[in-house]
């Protein structure tokens, strides 16, 4: 099948009657649009000032009640021909409900029916093909006590737009003429040289006489073409031998370059297995390092705890010492029968209060250890049991009395005391730890009062576990990472930036469960912990 050829002097004409068409016809176009739009901003910007003129002017006469004065006031927008109507509403004080108060109407429109219904749709302009409405609120005193409707026509704007398109009209058909004109000399001055130049290459093809040359022309690219033309019939032997020896260096290119991909493939895979065996290593360092992190929490609570039972022990040793003393002194005056019956009830007394002492801070120190035993061994063990919710969260709170003894925090607890569960105390134990000793070193200044509140709900047998301080917040660029391992404020300050990190653990892992934490600089941070649990019946 024959290719389709094309005149030069036909797509040269075409090109450049197209090009014009094009560029004329999307400047003329945009032009206008432009206009017209300004035009049309120029009528809405026109009608809001009216609208607001009109809301300010008649708010004296609407309050007085004064329809006399209104009407006149708007009788003189007559003067403004794109202004059809003009509604004055008034509000009910009683129902605050609007109703007609007075209205101007252009004489050769006529009324218009009240708007009240579309009074929320009208506060910003409201455009049909052939009008524009509004309405903006009248207030005296701050106190809107009414509306002004405005409805204009565009009968102008669509004069101004017809009369602009019939100009724009004229103006391209007269381009386009003066465009044909144009482009008919410049084909007849372009393509006399390449009819030249085309006949001495057809007899430069018919003769194979390579000596021939082509003609000298006044156009630069016609020339350059001619000069390319010759130097290409001048190389063209050269090429070919070129032509040879290139194709057999691109072979061993070839071969060279298969070499050195295949070297280096084998040492991208050598290198991708290095760095697995890296990453192995440091996430067997990561889950050594959470391990020592419990453990050091766990050492931490059993020196405050061992402090905290040393307190009573002392107060019972110191007690039982004094009643040994006064019990020797009894006994050496009863052998020496110098005992009074006033000594003996005096001791008497004493003994009672002593031992009084003793019992209380025995049985103080025998609940420290208990409930010590009782956090120690669910920090030690992931397996479910039943427990009290309140209990288990005073049980966490009396193991971290010395580090709450240091400070005035106000801890406050808002959870059910017959709320039981069946989970796993263990991972809630430290998770409370975590996230109330996060608090007293991240939150809150050196002698500062900070208020952490703990929140306990059941929904759904899901345990709902909210915990909020007061404190200082968390940056933007660390909330974003907050559960990332070693991702820290206070770095070199006793803070390893492993306690959320566990804490996440804990809830997704351990209790399969979900965490959300929400924070702002000044404002403490607000955690919602969720996991399902079973519920027990009250005991």
């Amino acid at each position: 099948m024959m290719q389709r050829t094309f005149s030069i002097k036909g797509m040269l004409i075409g090109i450049v009657m197209l090009i014009c068409s094009l560029t004329l016809i999307a400047s003329l176009v945009i032009s206008g649009l432009h206009d017209i739009n300004t035009q049309h901003k120029k009528l809405q910007h026109q009608l809001q000032a009216y609208a607001t003129i009109i809301a300010n002017s008649t708010s004296s006469g609407l309050y007085h009640k004064d329809s006399d004065a209104l009407e006149r006031q708007l009788k003189a927008f007559a003067a403004v021909p794109t202004i059809n109507n003009i509604h004055i509403y008034r509000m009910d004080p009683d129902s605050q409900e609007p109703f007609f108060f007075t209205s101007y109407n252009r004489q050769t429109v006529g009324p218009h029916p009240t708007q009240f219904h579309r009074i929320e749709q009208l506060q910003s302009l409201v455009q049909s093909p052939h009008y524009l409405e509004m309405m903006v609120p009248i207030e005296h005193l701050q106190q809107v006590i009414g509306y002004a409707y405005l409805r204009a026509n565009k009968a102008e704007l669509s004069g101004y737009t017809q009369n602009r398109v019939l100009t724009d009209i004229i103006i391209a058909t007269l381009a386009l003429l003066s465009a044909f004109v144009a482009a008919n000399r410049l084909q007849l001055w372009l393509t006399k040289p390449i009819e030249t130049l085309l006949l001495q290459v057809q007899n430069i093809t018919k003769t194979q006489d390579f000596s021939i040359r082509a003609p000298e022309t006044n156009l630069d690219e016609i020339e350059s073409f001619s000069k390319a033309l010759n130097l290409m019939l001048e190389k063209i032997e050269r090429q070919f031998d070129k032509l040879q020896s290139a194709e057999q260096e691109i072979r061993k290119l070839n071969l060279s370059l298969e070499q050195k991909i295949s070297e280096r493939t084998q040492a991208l895979k050598e290198s991708n297995q290095e760095l697995l065996n890296t990453l192995e290593t440091l996430h067997q360092y990561q889950s050594q390092i959470v391990e020592t992190e419990k453990m050091s929490s766990l050492g931490q609570m059993v020196a405050g705890i061992a402090h905290e039972v040393n307190t009573p022990i002392g107060l019972g040793i110191t007690a039982s010492t004094l009643l040994q003393d006064r019990l020797k002194v009894i006994e050496q005056k009863f052998q020496d029968k110098q005992l009074t019956s006033t000594q003996l009830n005096r001791f008497l007394a004493e003994s009672h209060e002593n031992l009084g002492i003793v019992y209380r801070n025995l049985e103080r120190a025998a609940s420290l250890i208990r409930s010590f035993k009782q956090v120690a061994v669910d920090q030690s063990s992931d397996s479910a049991r039943e427990f009290n919710m309140l209990q288990l969260i005073q049980e966490v709170l009396l193991s971290l009395r010395p580090n709450l003894k240091k400070t005035e925090h106000e801890v406050i607890i808002n959870c059910a005391d017959d709320l039981w569960l069946e989970s796993k105390p263990g991972p809630i134990n430290q998770i409370l730890i975590n996230l109330i000793m996060n608090s007293l070193i991240h939150a809150f200044a050196d002698g500062v009062q900070g208020k952490i509140i703990i929140t306990v709900a059941i929904e759904n047998n899901h345990c709902q576990l909210m915990y909020q301080d007061n404190g200082a917040g968390v940056p933007e660029q660390i909330r974003k990472r907050i559960f990332d391992p070693f991702v820290t404020t206070k770095r070199g300050e006793g803070g390893s930036g492993l306690g959320l990190h566990l804490v996440y653990n804990l809830v997704t892992q351990a209790l399969r469960g979900k965490i959300q934490l929400e924070s702002s600089i000044g404002e403490g941070v607000h955690v919602f912990i969720e996991f399902p649990v079973l519920i027990r019946k009250n005991k």
